[in-house]
C-alpha cells in the first residue's frame, strides 16, 4: 500500500501507510550533512523516549520501530476524532467533559515533569468507547512530543497551559472561557498546582503585555 501524507510541518512529514503513522525528519539543506544527520538522529530518539515515558501515564500511539538512518518514528495509527476539528459538534457539556479528561491528562505528565510543549487540539485525538465494554468513556490521544521536553519548572508547565488557552480562544473562541475553566478542574489532581497556576497568572500578563505594546 503507498503512503499517504497526512500532514506536512516544518520539521517533519507525517504519513499514514496500512494501520501505522509514520513520523519522517526532513533533511534541512542549509545544514551541513553531518550536521543534519546528527540533529534529526537526536530529536528522532528524544521524541521516541518523550512518547515511551509518557505512555505510562495517558493514551499515546504505541510506538512500533525507531529508525536512525531513515530518522522515523513508526507508530500504530489512531482511529478517532481530531479534537480541533470535531470539539464543537458535541454539546456543550460533552465538550466539558472532554476538556476535564484533558486537564487530567495534563496532570498526569506534568506530575512526571514531561513538557509536551505543543498542547493544542491539533495534537490531541478522542476515540470513544462504543465499541468497548465500557460505552460510556473515552479517551484522549495526546500525539506530536517533537517540541516536548522534561522540565521540573512550574514555568515551562504553566507555558505548557497557556499554549493551550490560546489555542481554545483561537479555535474554539465560541466557549474557551468555559471550556479552559474545566481544563484546570481537571489539572486540579497536579502535585503542583497551585504554584502552576500562579505561575499561569504571570504568564497570561505577560502575553497581554506582549500584544498590547
Amino acid at each position: 500500500m503507498k503512503q499517504k501524507i497526512l500532514q506536512i510541518g516544518a520539521e517533519a512529514v507525517i504519513l499514514k501507510k496500512n494501520k501505522d503513522v509514520i513520523k519522517r525528519r526532513v533533511k534541512k539543506s542549509y545544514r551541513f550533512k553531518e550536521l543534519d544527520d546528527k540533529i534529526r538522529k537526536r530529536r528522532t530518539r528524544s521524541e521516541a523516549k518523550l512518547l515511551d515515558k509518557a505512555s505510562k501515564f495517558i493514551p499515546i500511539p504505541k510506538i512500533k520501530k525507531v529508525d536512525d538512518e531513515s530518522k522515523e518514528i513508526i507508530m500504530e495509527f489512531i482511529q478517532g476524532k481530531k479534537l480541533s476539528e470535531h470539539l464543537e459538534i458535541f454539546s456543550l457539556e460533552k465538550q466539558k467533559e472532554i476538556c476535564r479528561q484533558i486537564g487530567k491528562n495534563i496532570s498526569r505528565i506534568h506530575n512526571n515533569e514531561i513538557i509536551h510543549g505543543d498542547l493544542t487540539t491539533s495534537n490531541m485525538i478522542l476515540v470513544d468507547g462504543k465499541k468497548s465494554k465500557d460505552k460510556d468513556k473515552f479517551k484522549i490521544y495526546f500525539i506530536d512530543f517533537g517540541l516536548g521536553f522534561i522540565s521540573y519548572r512550574t514555568e515551562d508547565k504553566a507555558v505548557d497551559l497557556h499554549l493551550l488557552r490560546q489555542a481554545l480562544e483561537a479555535r474554539h473562541f465560541k466557549n474557551w472561557n468555559a471550556l479552559f475553566a474545566e481544563v484546570l478542574k481537571g489539572y486540579s489532581n497536579s502535585k503542583d498546582y497551585e504554584a502552576v497556576l500562579e505561575r499561569l497568572k504571570k504568564v497570561e500578563k505577560r502575553g497581554r503585555y506582549k500584544e498590547k505594546y
